[in-house]
């Protein structure tokens, strides 16, 4: 209901600034953002709504989120793209601070529902050798094999939902994210993820006229991609729903990096040599997502084609190139996130 207060955790980041910008549409005015970082690194701000920087990885902190809550979507981690989540293993693990706090307070306040942002990274890395890859349903999260850190940290977080369902009767919903992009969202510094990446190196290729770019990996690992307006009705749907495991949320056209590449540079109109770092962070060869659970269970399906999410991505990092003057290379300007 509209009158619910509904707390977004994480609302400072990608997904979260894109969810409360959405549930203000539908008409939701009881809305609590609320992020680690300073007002002004938010990645989209609304002052319709009650905004508080907190660190959630603080109990107390917690508490003050979810006080009067009735609706919570946790989305709030510590994570970035492979560069930063294969060198940041502790950190990544830390969030389960955040969770198992959020959890706590949710008990104490008696919320009515807790919905969870979890990873494909919990997958079996076993399942995940081949960039021919068979697409990963949701029971191939057992036996436990996920990415090192971050995914286990998604694994154990997951855990704590479920039991905190059982042992306490706290309604928790839970997603696993695959490779969510689109506009307003981390495009450089060091913790985006490949589309965005990708976008931005055509861009300074393109504006350069250094037609080069590096690609991490060999470029035959392949991955699935999920636009963020798709994700927004998955989460939504999930959280509304009566399904209580983890259900896989995500795209199933699978691509290489080569192919991601080929498409950013169609939308560009450009053609560059490539250049392939091996010793870079490049994750598992292969993984997509198995939407059959999802598709039976709540009718949902991706409807935006890769090419055209990036499409829209592309644009507004070309914008957000131009508007800020980056350079390749030297330090962010203002505003950059």
């Amino acid at each position: 209901m509209k009158s619910d207060k509904i707390v977004v955790c994480g609302a400072g980041g990608f997904i979260g600034g894109h969810l409360v910008a959405d549930l203000l549409r539908q008409g939701h005015r009881q809305i609590r953002a609320v992020d680690l970082k300073p007002f002004a690194e938010w990645y989209q701000g609304f002052p319709e709504v009650e905004n508080l920087q907190l660190d959630l990885q603080d109990k107390g902190a917690c508490e003050t989120a979810l006080r009067d809550a009735r609706i919570v979507y946790n989305l709030a981690a510590d994570m970035g793209g492979m560069g930063f989540i294969e060198n940041n293993r502790c950190l990544c693990m830390l969030s389960v601070l955040i969770n198992t706090h959020l959890l706590m307070a949710a008990k104490k306040f008696g919320v009515g529902r807790y919905f969870y942002a979890s990873s494909a990274c919990v997958y079996n890395a076993d399942k995940q050798r081949d960039p021919n890859v068979a697409a990963l349903k949701e029971e191939d999260a057992y036996p436990a094999m996920p990415e090192d850190g971050y995914g286990w940290e998604k694994l154990f977080s997951e855990r704590m939902c479920r039991h905190f369902r059982e042992d306490f009767g706290i309604a928790t919903r839970m997603a696993r994210f695959h490779n969510v992009y689109g506009p307003n969202g981390t495009w450089v510094g060091g913790r985006e993820k490949a589309p965005a990446a990708v976008c931005r190196k055509v861009i300074e290729a393109q504006l350069s006229g250094k037609h080069q770019i590096e690609i991490w990996g060999d470029g035959h690992q392949t991955r699935s991609f999920m636009y963020i307006d798709d994700c927004l009705k998955g989460t939504q749907a999930i959280l509304e729903s009566e399904i209580l495991e983890p259900l896989n949320l995500g795209s199933d056209e699978l691509v290489s990096i080569n192919q991601l590449v080929d498409l950013v540079e169609g939308i560009a109109g450009v053609k560059l040599e490539r250049t392939y770092n091996l010793k870079a962070p490049k994750g598992v060869n292969g993984r997509n997502s198995d939407n059959t659970l999802i598709k039976q269970r709540l009718g949902w399906a991706p409807a935006i084609r890769l090419r055209d999410g990036l499409e829209k991505t592309y644009r507004w990092i070309y914008d957000e190139i131009r508007r800020t003057g980056y350079k390749p290379g030297g330090p962010l300007p203002k505003g950059v996130h």
